[in-house]
């Protein structure tokens, strides 16, 4: 049984199991499998009315929802190709996605996205809305027969530089990879009676999100969905989650936002608290004493589970993807209770690729790779993956799939480690940096650094090809002194190329709506660069100038 029958047979058969729960502030509304079954039926009638036929192209471009996934469930049924668009994305962004998959439908969340796109895209088919798609009268048709190696998705990737790519997802890829990741989430999770509370906030366009979907139907197990991110704390209060996929961003804002307010509060909890990171820290290191073991013992009864309580009262873990996180914040969630599984992937391998073992959790690294897929490092550092889980192609770009498939593997673009299985992210290899120098540095781990002795930095882009240094571009103008004195402790830890010898600050942020991060929050290097080359190119002059002086060329550059 293919992955879409075995959902089907459980929408069917364990209707209280296999279902959705869309979560409004305070409320929970559930649509049980049998429910979803009447608007899966009326959505099939509709994209059949619409002369879709099977390996056509169906786009889907709405906020995530029910009826969203219904509507994908209903064309996949069909035997058509979703095309799963992001909402939020710029107009002008999805046109040319548009225009290379070219489908024979567009179904928009609302009018007003569905205005929006029409005049983007000037070329298009048939928009309409899924207000249309599920006022039509119910269909009784079956599945379609879906071959293995039939399309089932095009997922456009974020494009951190040039034009996006559709990475084009079969049947065979969903039915490899469906149950090995319900595999790894038992060992993590365990088998609970009842079920598991999974909430889930990220867009179901991204291929992570659509694996974590898939996989939680054909479980089954219930998924929460978020439908307001900008209540998000509520919503995660009223889901009460065991656990919930994540991305660093979001982990980095928790830690910061409980470090502020404790600080803000300050007294006897803040005391506590501190003294009780100490302790945690001594322990990690092997030298914690008796007073250390009575101070974290105080701090996790009085202050710890609280901050636990108040992140999430259910939650046994997280799981992080999208980009690495932070060795020092996953270590900051196992100190206040909570762990943190990181898992790493891209849309060409169906989303993923590893996922932590409970057992072989390192901080800093993203897991063992799921069983039948199989990773390498090359002689130059470079990722390489193959088994049924890798991608067969780019829609209608064979030269830029024959670069990233050669020879049976699948090349990442990742520069990476392994140590007894566990994958380490080092950063991409497109994003080496090499200065004058002639040193080959990854910017990511210096960003890591920064961001995790620098709080009050938000964001933070390291730059330097071919320039004479390494300097940190840095948004929303932090305080000088606290960035300062980061840089003077990462500092001291790094060898002389690689030190960041300048701060470059900014006004505007890096934003979705601006251009400079990709749809799922990654930042577009060679858009940001060029967006701030006058203030880049300033502050490398200013350094000139300076070496310039009489006597000044040594305190310039220390």
């Amino acid at each position: 049984m293919h992955f879409l029958a075995r959902i089907f047979d459980h929408l069917e058969k364990q209707p209280e199991r296999c279902k959705l729960v869309e979560v409004h502030g305070t409320e929970l509304r559930e649509h049980d499998g049998g429910v979803m079954l009447g608007l899966i039926a009326r959505a099939r009638a509709f994209v059949a009315a619409a002369g879709v036929q099977p390996g056509d192209r169906v786009a889907l471009l709405a906020p995530n929802s029910v009826r969203w996934v219904c509507a994908d469930l209903a064309v996949l049924a069909c035997g058509a190709i979703v095309v799963p668009l992001y909402d939020k994305q710029e107009p002008r962004e999805l046109a040319v996605m548009l225009r290379s998959a070219e489908p024979v439908l567009l179904l928009a969340g609302t009018r007003e996205l569905a205005d929006t796109i029409a005049a983007a895209w000037p070329e298009h088919g048939r928009i309409a809305t899924l207000d249309e798609v599920f006022e039509h009268e119910p269909s009784k048709a079956g599945l379609h027969d879906i071959a293995e190696h039939d399309p089932v998705a095009i997922i456009y990737t974020s494009g951190t530089s040039g034009e996006p790519k559709g990475v084009v997802l079969d049947r065979g890829n969903l039915d490899f990879m469906v149950p090995r990741i319900i595999g790894r989430l038992d060992m993590v999770a365990g088998k609970r009676e009842g079920g598991d509370r999974v909430f889930h906030f990220l867009p179901l366009c991204f291929a992570a999100s659509r694996m974590m979907l898939w996989t939680q139907l054909s479980r089954p197990n219930p998924l929460m969905m978020s439908t307001d991110l900008t209540n998000l704390v509520q919503e995660m209060a009223t889901a009460k989650p065991n656990y919930f996929l994540n991305v660093p961003a979001v982990l980095e804002r928790i830690r910061n936002g409980v470090n502020a307010k404790l600080r803000e509060r300050g007294g006897i909890a803040l005391s506590i608290y501190e003294r009780g990171v100490k302790a945690w820290r001594a322990q990690l290191e092997g030298r914690a004493g008796f007073v250390d073991r009575i101070a974290l013992g105080v701090a996790r009864k009085l202050v710890f589970d609280k901050v636990k309580q108040t992140i999430g009262p259910n939650l046994d873990f997280l799981i992080s993807g999208s980009a690495p996180l932070s060795e020092d914040t996953q270590r900051w969630f196992q100190m206040i209770g909570i762990a943190v599984y990181q898992a790493y992937g891209l849309t060409e391998t169906t989303g993923l690729v590893s996922l932590d073992e409970p057992d072989r959790t390192v901080p800093g690294r993203v897991g063992i790779a799921l069983p039948g897929v199989e990773a390498k490092i090359t002689d130059e550092g470079e990722l390489v993956v193959r088994g049924p889980n890798i991608f067969s192609g780019y829609w209608r770009k064979p030269e830029e799939t024959a670069k990233v498939l050669r020879d049976g593997w699948f090349h990442t673009g990742d520069q990476m480690d392994i140590l007894e299985g566990n994958l380490k992210i080092i950063g991409r290899i497109k994003n080496l940096i090499v200065p004058e120098s002639g040193h080959n540095i990854a910017p990511e781990p210096l960003e890591e650094k920064f961001m995790a002795a620098c709080p009050a930095a938000t964001q933070c882009m390291v730059v330097g090809h071919a320039r004479p240094f390494v300097a940190i571009v840095l948004p929303g103008k932090p305080p000088a002194d606290q960035v300062d004195r980061a840089l003077e402790q990462i500092n001291a830890e790094l060898p002389a190329y690689r030190r960041i010898r300048r701060a470059i600050y900014v006004d505007d942020a890096f934003t979705v709506d601006n251009g400079l991060l990709t749809a799922n929050q990654k930042l577009r290097r060679a858009v940001i660069e060029g967006h701030f080359k006058p203030q880049i190119d300033a502050a490398y002059e200013a350094v000139k100038a300076e070496r310039a002086k009489p006597d000044a060329g040594a305190s310039a550059a220390s």
